[in-house]
């Protein structure tokens, strides 16, 4: 065992002296008594006439001995000076040493204490049982040891505030944190006054700029400071405005006699002296260079008023909670800047289409903004595409990793491409960012990877055709209440490149609900993906509402208080078309038969009293028919489908797609399909299995 004995001067500078000749353990004797240490250290300490503060650092559960002899060449130098020890309970006991005759009498101990001085008549060796334990011991001038005490206090203190204070990135619960270390130990209110720009933020450039308090500790109510949330103003006089505006802190141990804070509002002022305050500190809080605002330590149960020494642990809190705060400002900032790219990036309204009633929702993460996203695209024949994807990693990069992925599926959409070719062309797109080299002077970026689920359902036919990569599987809740998820077939995610995806092909009833979601939804830190699951059907099978009242309930019974994941949500209740706004003819190999379709397709437009589409029409199906009957295999069919717009589809079994090109002055056809493209809305090609669709859509206003 090594005692090390650390002196502190008035001055601030410290003196060891490790007695290396004080050696021993639990289970063996101390060589030397330690008072006889204790006071040659002390006296080679303190020859200077200084007072001189003991550590004695011992092992768990041991205290130095207050034991002494005389020592030779000692005494002088400790003349006047007493010993404290400090109790296990915090209290200062003063120590008296015992009799030569007493220490020759008392056994060695093994275990460490000290006793304190009676005030009688010198001690016998019996009352070891009033022994003071503690490890700082004080030797010096009367009341050194009530500063030792003060010391150990504000050491303890920064280290409660070190673990305390910063322990999340959220601006206002720092600050609170602050309070909580700083009272009732330090100060007895404390407030927190921060610029409008960092609780957003943003980095303040005006130190005049408007403050808002958003902690305010206090050890009871009725100080008559205002609350957290009031926005402050501060008049020139007023010593927070100093620290503002100087970077310098500000000590005023006697509010009684400064008249300058009670400038703003005298009345609020004179509650305060009345409520007790009585000594203040405004210390401006400071990181990078940076004023982010001001705290401000009050005392009014605690006698004493602040001192100079009071000021520089103020600073050092006032210090630590600045780079917190500076932190959580930071990361406030890039959560918002990510989240509104997020919600610029996801779709702000649906689209209009009749073949599903849908609801949606989105929840960030509270933590940090991940990358799910969510869309519904309206596709050829009256379908509709239903998507719903997870970027890997939160932040800015997976937002703007989310906003490529989208726009690519809307774009592979537009094609009109099988689900699983969708997927496909996805995954060699997230291929690319990943080998994609960053801008000079920008750090790599963590590897880019994305789960997704795409479904299509037509209400013609009721079929609803899906695909996953990676993703968690939907949830389908039939009419009659029964609810399974759809697990098979279960793609690789994103990104890993050369890997197959597979279909899953059903009818679906009328009235049915598809359920899309992200992992967010399901599983979380408490709970692991498989029940989640089996807590959502629980949830399902009672619900019976709108898809937005299913969206509510999932919502509401699945997702923890604190989120750590983002969260999309998409619930489809299928619809079916009716019979009746859909015609079918097919189309004979011959083409004089075009005519005959001409006028069945007029008959047609005046049953739905479209007549005012008749000309346009007309010319859509000569053509499309034509060029079927002329270039492709059959059979061969036309349909017109009465839904948001008029549309007109002619299929056959050829893989040929025609090409739209400009006919020159002598080329005697290729002007056909040049009408059609201007005549209609929007016109495309779809390939199916046994063939191709060419489709037109006209606008019904």
């Amino acid at each position: 065992m090594r005692l090390e004995y650390q002196r502190r001067t008035a001055g601030g500078a410290t003196a060891h002296l490790l007695a290396s000749d004080v050696v021993g353990t639990a289970g063996e004797l101390l060589r030397r008594d330690d008072l006889e240490v204790l006071r040659r250290a002390a006296a080679e300490l303190i020859s200077a006439g200084q007072a001189a503060v003991v550590e004695v650092p011992l092992a768990r559960g041991r205290t130095a001995a207050l034991r002494s002899r005389p020592v030779e060449g000692a005494t002088d130098a400790l003349t006047g000076f007493v010993v404290e020890a400090l109790r296990a309970d915090g209290a200062l006991q003063r120590l008296e040493p015992m009799s030569p005759q007493a220490v020759e009498a008392t056994p060695r101990p093994t275990s460490v204490s000290a006793r304190p001085a009676p005030a009688h008549a010198s001690p016998s060796v019996g009352e070891q049982q009033g022994a003071v334990e503690g490890r700082l011991v004080a030797v010096g001038e009367p009341g050194i040891g009530r500063l030792a005490v003060r010391a150990r206090q504000r050491l303890e203190l920064l280290c409660r505030a070190a673990e305390r204070i910063g322990t999340t990135l959220d601006v206002t619960r720092t600050a609170e944190e602050l309070t909580e270390a700083a009272v009732p130990v330090f100060a007895d209110f404390v407030t927190v006054d921060l610029a409008e720009s960092v609780l957003t933020g943003d980095e303040p450039t005006n130190p005049g700029e408007e403050m808002r308090r958003i902690a305010l500790g206090a050890v009871r109510r009725g100080s008559h400071l205002y609350p957290a949330g009031t926005r402050m103003e501060y008049t020139p006089s007023m010593l927070q405005n100093r620290c503002l505006t100087t970077a310098q802190s500000v000590l005023e141990p006697e509010l009684e006699t400064a008249y300058a804070w009670t400038a703003y509002d005298p009345a609020r002022a004179e509650q305060i002296r009345e409520a007790g305050l009585h000594s203040l500190i405004a210390v401006p809080l400071c990181a990078r260079g940076v004023i982010l605002g001001v705290v401000t330590f009050y005392r009014s149960e605690q006698p004493g008023p602040f001192e100079e020494d009071d000021l520089s642990l103020a600073e050092e809190l006032a210090s630590r909670a600045a780079v917190c705060i500076d932190n959580a400002r930071r990361y406030t900032r890039e959560h918002t800047t990510a989240l509104a790219l997020q919600r610029r990036l996801l779709p702000h309204t649906l689209p209009e289409q009749n073949a599903v009633d849908v609801a949606c929702h989105y929840l960030p993460a509270q933590s940090a903004v991940g990358g799910d996203w969510f869309d519904v695209i309206p596709l050829s024949g009256a379908r509709v595409a239903l998507v719903v994807g997870d970027v890997v990693g939160h932040g800015l990069q997976a937002s703007a990793t989310m906003g490529r992925l989208r726009t690519a599926v809307r774009n592979f959409s537009d094609f009109d491409l099988p689900v699983d070719e969708v997927l496909t062309r996805l995954d060699d797109l997230v291929v690319r960012l990943d080998l994609d080299p960053e801008p000079e002077g920008v750090e790599p970026s963590e590897v880019v990877g994305a789960s997704c689920l795409y479904a299509v359902y037509d209400p013609s036919s009721r079929r609803c055709t899906l695909a996953r990569a990676g993703h968690p599987a939907p949830a389908l809740v039939l009419p009659d209440g029964t609810v399974d998820f759809l697990d098979e077939p279960a793609g690789p995610p994103l990104g890993l490149g050369g890997l197959p995806f597979e279909t899953l092909d059903l009818e679906l009833p009328e009235g049915s609900q598809l359920i899309l979601y992200t992992d967010g939804l399901v599983e979380h830190r408490d709970r692991d993906i498989g029940t989640g699951l089996e807590h959502m059907r629980r949830l399902l099978r009672d619900a019976r509402g709108s898809p937005g009242e299913t969206c509510r309930v999932l919502v509401d019974g699945l997702l923890p208080a604190r989120r750590g994941d983002d969260v999309a949500l998409l619930v489809a209740r299928t619809r079916a078309l009716d019979a009746r706004h859909i015609a079918r003819w097919d189309l004979p190999d011959d083409p004089a038969a075009v005519s005959h379709l001409r006028e069945e397709a007029v008959r047609q437009l005046s049953e739905w009293q479209l007549e005012r589409l008749t000309f346009t029409t007309e010319l859509i199906v000569s053509e499309l028919a034509t060029n079927a009957i002329r270039y492709a295999a059959q059979p061969c069919e036309l349909r017109l489908i009465l839904d948001r717009t008029l549309i007109c589809e002619v299929s056959d079994c050829s893989s040929t797609s025609p090409r739209l090109r400009r006919a020159t002055s002598t080329d005697e056809g290729g002007r056909g399909l040049f009408l059609v493209a201007q005549l209609a809305q929007r016109w495309g090609t779809r390939y199916t299995p046994t063939g191709k669709v060419i489709w037109t859509e006209q606008s019904l206003r």
